[in-house]
């Protein structure tokens, strides 16, 4: 069975089936969700978790809160000013296991232009190989942030008290990431390919006319030696 520790290679997430979202409180009474659907990723590791690294970068604009008129505010200057910081980038700075199945991955959180140092624990969902033959893995994890610490300051005061949106909000991933094949891998197989094409080479048949003049050339041959021969020939000496 795969754990943490047996991991090892280079993984890339597979924006398809991973989800990157958050939640909000909205007026103090309920939450919003939405999610950024347009994404990369990476993550890289030795086994036992030694020599790790994760990177994100996550496009702005992809925001989906299931709200035209909310997802053109959160774009907005208010907010996260898209226009002006197109991207938000995570790169880890320590990656850990806890134990076999969690994963505390700390690093650099850059949303508009301010960088703030986080811890992300991560549980383990297993590992299996997909019917196209692509081995993944699955995470989850979530972290809890204020929103303030990256700029994002826009609020409304409540009449009755309180205001229109959270200051914490819980980011949450979803992660389904697909190894990368070996590079020897695919220069063994790329060899063997050549290495075939080398063998299925055959030299090419000999033209017509070169069958037709070697008899010519024999003949040729045979008519010169035939007349040195009858000149050395002892009858005529």
């Amino acid at each position: 069975m795969s754990t943490l520790n047996t991991l090892s290679g280079t993984y890339t997430i597979d924006p398809t089936h991973t989800e990157i979202g958050f939640v909000a409180r909205h007026a103090m009474v309920t939450k919003v969700r939405g999610q950024f659907t347009e994404f990369e990723g990476n993550a890289s590791t030795e086994a036992g978790v030694t020599n790790a690294s994760i990177n994100l970068t996550v496009q702005v604009a992809s925001v989906k809160t299931g709200s035209a008129d909310r997802d053109g505010h959160l774009l907005s200057a208010d907010f996260f000013d898209a226009a002006t910081f197109p991207v938000i980038t995570f790169t880890s700075t320590r990656v850990s296991a806890t134990d076999e199945n969690t994963l505390l991955v700390a690093g650099d959180l850059t949303i508009k232009d301010v960088t703030r140092a986080i811890e992300i624990p991560f549980e383990f969902e297993g590992a299996a190989l997909d019917p196209f033959g692509n081995e993944r893995v699955g995470l989850s994890g979530s972290v809890v942030v204020n929103r303030k610490d990256f700029g994002l300051t826009w609020n409304a005061a409540l009449e009755t008290g309180g205001v229109l949106v959270s200051e914490d909000i819980t980011l949450n991933f979803e992660v389904s990431a697909i190894k990368a094949v070996e590079a020897a891998a695919d220069e063994t197989a790329a060899d063997e390919v050549v290495e075939a094409a080398e063998a299925e080479v055959v030299e090419p048949a000999p033209t017509r006319a070169a069958v037709e003049d070697e008899p010519k050339a024999e003949v040729a041959q045979g008519g010169f030696m035939g007349w040195i021969k009858k000149i050395f020939a002892p009858s005529n000496r």
